[in-house]
């Protein structure tokens, strides 16, 4: 029989076995504890053993004469087996036998089984006491997973759902969605998204025209700007990890409303019905390019410099329009698709309405267009002065104000006047429209409404000590702002001056009112923000070194351009100040934005300049890839796209005139009327 044992981790040879065999004999019977207590002291060869041969009688190996040696080499050992991950060699045959719970140990356990909560404690209390730190730190490990219960698996859906409306950070969604499939399961369900677009206010915008609301109010800056010209002419990257949130590359339509289908780099496709989800993940790279992105396109307008007097921007359409009596008319990506003539001397008001524009200026006339094709439909006449101010009710009515002192009501489809409203004593500057009712600021201090259907004036607001330049109506508070560089809040109802707010220290320009919210510029270069409801400011905001020629705000953010060549981006919320948009020019015309775009009309180099800043994320379906990161790489300010429009040419048409209106502080000279 080959036996084989260990023996210093070699197997021994079978004359060991024999040598082995001989001494059990002679030593009588071996008890499991004599052959244990042996096997503790390992037996030691001092050379190597050759095997026996057949003539040996001997009990002990006699040794081999040493010329025999080089023809009788050792075996060589035969090495061990490697243990298997799962499987320890024992160390002696004691572990390897002895592999039984000590009774003492099962008894204690059954013993702990049988007592009650409060002599369990106990127990293990005295047991804590006779560790030490070391075994409390074994201890530790091993309770403290033990304890650890995961709250997604644990509680049922709609508790999940309950704690998940107390996150208010999406980054804390990413990382959630990827602890496990159950937690993935939790965080993608719509109604977490939809509790979260609520919390940060990620909601439709409103339909309203985004320029309507400020061109018309704006003060005489313009004719400053311009003088200044005349005078001397001055050369000059939500988230990475946001991609997480959202596995399918479309985009949310509850935006759709607010984003004209030609706002982006390339020709995008029309926005699904979608998640919450993805909702908010396009609003939040949105918000994130306004930050830190965004892709700037700069077009040349005007070969000179040129005043521009109105911007606006609608869904399909940036409209522009300038002192040298013609309207450009570009599409939302900028590109210059047609120019609108027929006014004979500058532009100075103007109301899109879809494809329809109406527009008047120092000629006295009001034309309407239609823009899609450039053709002029009517011609409107009537003043018999410069058409200072233009809004329309509907897509049938429009009204305008001139510095004649009168307001007319014009039919759009036959083109006649229906009603001139009467009782200004001086130019009428500024009007907003809410329903049937228009309310008109006049140079006379004077703001007045009239009813449109019938013409007549319900109240006269008096109270200003000097001209009203700007004025706002949402149907239940009228805001105007004045030369005596305060501004008024009135209630329609009666007429009643509700509050005077103070802290301008000039001329009050630029109104705009959203909800309890009014923002206010002046040309003292200073933004401040009022609660309508405390009628106190909330912000005031140090924005610009000299006159604050644009203005407009939503729930986000507040863009204001100024006279020293600056635009700049406010929180709405805190006041401070986000970022500043533009490379600084030598002076800001106009600015008008929406959700996703911004347009800045500004001089520099001594050319009209148009940028269009685009805040789209970029596509994921067909030109990137799903996750891509907003973009951070954007074109160099400096590295304007000189596109000069081949249309757009210098006239010194009516200069002489222009320069001697200005020059009379805004109002028309004798020479410009009949």
């Amino acid at each position: 029989m080959d036996f084989k044992y260990r023996n210093n981790g070699r197997m021994a040879s079978d004359s060991d076995h024999d040598m082995y065999m001989h001494a059990r004999r002679s030593s009588g019977p071996v008890t499991l504890g004599s052959r244990l207590s042996r096997k503790k002291e390992p037996m030691q060869y001092n050379h190597p053993k050759p095997p026996l041969t057949p003539n040996t009688t001997s009990t002990m190996p006699q040794a081999i004469p040493n010329p025999l040696l080089p023809s009788a080499p050792a075996s060589p050992p035969t090495p061990a087996p490697s243990p298997t991950p799962h499987q320890r060699s024992p160390t002696s045959w004691h572990l390897a036998l002895d592999d039984v719970e000590d009774p003492m140990l099962e008894e204690a356990r059954n013993l702990f089984r049988g007592l009650d909560i409060t002599a369990k404690e106990n127990w293990l209390r005295s047991l804590v006491d006779e560790c030490d730190n070391h075994t409390l730190s074994f201890l530790h490990q091993i309770v403290s997973p033990r304890l650890k219960k995961d709250p997604f698996k644990a509680l049922p859906n709609e508790l999940c759902f309950r704690i998940l409306e107390f996150v208010d950070d999406p980054k804390t969604f990413v990382r959630a969605s990827q602890v496990s499939r159950r937690w993935r399961e939790i965080v993608s369900d719509d109604q977490a998204w939809k509790t979260l677009c609520e919390k940060h206010a990620y909601r439709r915008m409103s339909s309203d025209s985004v320029g309507s609301s400020m061109n018309n109010s704006t003060a005489s800056v313009s004719q400053i700007l311009y003088n200044q010209h005349l005078r001397s002419a001055s050369p000059s990257r939500i988230l990475d990890n946001m991609s997480a949130i959202d596995e399918n590359p479309e985009v949310s339509a509850t935006h759709h409303d607010s984003v004209p289908a030609t706002c982006s780099r390339k020709q995008r496709k029309p926005r699904l019905n979608t998640t919450h989800r993805s909702h908010f993940k396009h609003r939040y790279l949105v918000e994130s390019a306004w930050r830190k992105g965004g892709l700037m396109t700069a077009r040349h307008i005007h070969p000179d410099q040129g005043v521009v007097t109105s911007l606006h921007l609608t869904k399909k359409y940036i409209v522009v329009a300038l002192d040298n009596a013609k309207i450009h008319v570009f599409n939302t990506r900028g590109d210059h698709q047609r120019t609108l003539l027929g006014h004979q001397m500058g532009v100075w008001a103007m109301v899109p309405w879809e494809d329809i524009l109406v527009s008047g200026g120092c000629d006295r006339d009001v034309r309407v267009w239609n823009m899609a094709t450039g053709t002029s439909v009517h011609t409107l006449r009537g003043h018999t002065s410069t058409v200072r101010c233009l809004k329309m009710s509907d897509a049938r009515t429009a009204i305008s104000g001139s510095r004649d002192t009168t307001l007319r009501v014009w039919d759009l489809t036959t083109g006649a006047c229906t009603n001139v409203l009467m009782g200004h004593q001086a130019s009428v500057r500024c009007l907003e429209i809410h329903g049937d009712l228009v309310v008109s600021g006049s140079y006379d201090t004077t703001a007045k409404i009239w009813s449109i259907s019938t013409g007549q004036c319900l109240r006269t607001l008096q109270g200003h000590f000097s001209q009203i330049y700007a004025i706002a109506f949402d149907g239940h508070r009228i805001a105007t702002g004045s030369l005596d560089t305060s501004v008024r809040i009135w209630n329609p109802q009666d007429g009643t001056c509700q509050a005077i707010l103070q802290g301008h220290t000039s001329l009050v320009g630029q109104l705009q009112m959203r909800g309890n919210t009014l923002v206010t510029g002046g040309s003292d270069g200073s933004v401040r923000v009022w609660s309508l409801i405390t009628n106190t400011p909330i912000h005031r905001l140090a924005a610009h070194d000299n006159s604050v020629t644009s203005l407009q705000f939503d729930d986000a953010r507040i863009v204001s351009g100024g006279s020293d060549g600056r635009v700049k981006i406010w929180d709405t919320k805190t006041g401070a100040q986000i970022r500043e948009l533009s490379q600084p020019a030598e002076a800001v015309w106009r600015v008008a934005f929406e959700s996703e775009r911004c347009v800045v009309m500004a001089s520099r180099a001594g050319r009209t300049i148009m940028e269009v800043w685009d805040f789209t994320p970029p596509p994921e379906d067909g030109d990137g890839e799903e996750g891509e990161r907003p973009i951070e790489t954007r074109m160099d300010l400096g590295q304007t796209v000189d596109e000069d429009m081949a249309d757009v040419e210098e006239e010194e048409d009516h200069k002489s005139d222009m320069i001697d209106a200005y020059s009379t502080g805004g109002e028309e000279s004798e020479g410009m009327t009949d």
